[in-house]
């Protein structure tokens, strides 16, 4: 399944932030090599297809849902990079980590040691980190350009919203956000360093408007209990248990 328009959201993504095609190909490249073996779809399928599945965000408003997400044990929980710290401090499993390996590395591997699927995502500026696939149990590459080999193209830019992508690619039923804020305050799990806080919201603002270009074409029912997204349900989380259940 291919989605309709994302080359076009690629190359305006290239042109705003100055990135290379070509470096974005190599890392890919990399990655497949190192990937020997093709990932079965059919484990992400199994997770998402027709579920409710959590996306959890490492957004400022992440730590006040951690008790939420204790909870709900056996929901799905597809989990951005950097808030996989969070989760495995708080004794929540991550099933499945959407990373571009610039989270903590050591709650990356013991993400990846301990069974999730781990969707690592190749562009220009990781080559240098891919050998960290080698300590995961299960997992696939992605990338943002034409897939090939073991290597993926789900659509999205950030963690963040290659998780609602992911979710969306494989028939999620209800996709609920957690810790998906996208405003001008980074939280404090979204990454390792911030070099650069003017061109992290500028991503922001771009995974969420991705987010809600592909609300457009969705068939999934779509939550937040965040920050208002447009084409996704504004919920508490008083409303979590209605929406569950219904």
């Amino acid at each position: 399944m291919k989605l309709k328009g994302w080359e076009k959201k690629y190359s305006e993504i290239l042109r705003e932030f100055h990135y290379s095609r070509r470096k974005d190909i190599a890392s890919a490249k990399v990655l497949n090599s190192i990937l020997k073996t093709k990932f079965p779809l059919k484990k992400l399928e199994e997770k998402i297809k027709n579920q409710t599945v959590f996306v959890i965000g490492a957004g400022y408003s992440l730590i006040q849902s951690i008790p939420l997400l204790k909870k709900y044990k056996n929901i799905t929980k597809i989990v951005a990079d950097g808030a996989t710290k969070a989760l495995i401090e708080n004794k929540i499993k991550p099933d499945i980590v959407v990373t571009d390996l610039d989270g903590n590395e050591k709650f990356l591997k013991k993400a990846g040691r301990e069974n999730a699927i781990m969707v690592v995502h190749a562009h220009g500026d990781n080559i240098d980190k891919l050998h960290l696939v080698l300590d995961f149990i299960y997992c696939l590459g992605t990338t943002e350009g034409k897939p090939f080999g073991n290597i993926y193209n789900f659509g999205g830019f950030t963690d963040g919203d290659r998780c609602v992508f992911l979710a969306k690619y494989f028939g999620a039923k209800k996709i609920i956000l957690f810790g998906m804020d996208f405003g001008t305050k980074i939280g404090k799990y979204s990454k390792e360093k911030i070099m650069n806080k003017t061109i992290k919201i500028r991503k922001l603002r771009w995974a969420k408007e991705l987010l809600e270009w592909l609300a457009l074409q969705n068939h999934s029912e779509l939550y937040t209990t965040s920050k208002q997204i447009k084409g996704f349900n504004k919920i508490r989380y008083a409303d979590l248990e209605k929406i569950l259940y219904i």
